[in-house]
């Protein structure tokens, strides 16, 4: 379900009997030459609409901006900052709880959003409001991940072109995946941006000149077909998972 689309009736309905939402948050901001900059929240959307769809749970409208600051230099990229974010997320989450959801996964697919929804599933838990976690796409399949690819990237490489490819290939420019690549840092390793230990870098056009990562080229969209169905079973088994857990043993323990 929808929420969005459905009419106040059948909400009713669905909370009478249901108690999770599924959240989807992304970002606006650039993906390199061959990317839109909308690509993680399509790619959050996507997911979210999979797992509704397969397990009947709530799809709350997405959240289109995240925390982007690093990305400032690119044109077009939209940013909010971290603690409007936090303060927005966690006000509209506060709001669902008024009609009885007591957990929900923040279905996230944009890596500058990742700590702020986890203060923000904190705060939550903490007065006993609610049990939010965060999803990433990624992280729910590692291993697959970095099997797909012989150079994968942390941002607009080939993981997110391969969904991008699979879930809206009209967005992608085909013929600028060399470009993206030439231009951009194919090698990353856990040196990049660090100077005796200590992370120098603050946004990614201090280490990729077109702001992404990996080898774009290695992208296809059967690749990504193959990823988004096997996380797309990772969430719903996190949503199923979720919805038998006794709200009680969600909640932090009491002091020792």
């Amino acid at each position: 379900m929808y929420l969005a689309d459905a009419a106040w009736p059948d909400l009713e309905s669905y909370f009478e009997s249901e108690s999770i939402a599924l959240v989807p948050l992304g970002s606006t901001e650039q993906h390199g030459p061959h990317l839109p900059e909308g690509t993680d929240h399509l790619i959050a959307e996507a997911f979210a609409r999979e797992a509704a769809d397969r397990t009947g749970f709530l799809r709350t409208p997405p959240v289109r901006i995240g925390v982007s600051p690093h990305h400032q230099q690119f044109p077009g990229t939209m940013s909010v900052d971290p603690p409007a974010f936090r303060d927005y997320v966690e006000s509209f989450t506060r709001s669902l709880t008024n009609h009885g959801i007591d957990r929900v996964i923040y279905v996230n697919a944009h890596g500058g959003n990742i700590t702020h929804l986890r203060e923000v599933g904190r705060r939550l838990r903490e007065d006993g409001t609610a049990f939010a976690v965060e999803w990433m796409w990624d992280e729910s399949i590692p291993e697959q991940v970095t099997d797909a690819f012989e150079h994968n990237g942390p941002h607009g490489g080939p993981k997110e072109t391969a969904l991008i490819q699979h879930l809206h290939p009209d967005l992608v420019h085909e013929d600028r995946l060399e470009e993206a690549r030439d231009t951009g840092l194919v090698e990353v390793s856990e040196d990049v941006g660090r100077v005796h230990g200590a992370r120098t870098f603050y946004d990614s056009i201090e280490n990729s000149e077109n702001g992404v990562f990996g080898d774009q080229t290695e992208a296809t969209a059967e690749i990504g077909a193959e990823l988004f169905d096997a996380a797309s079973d990772e969430l719903v088994a996190l949503a199923e998972w979720l919805d038998e857990q006794p709200f009680e043993g969600l909640m932090p323990r009491e002091h020792v």
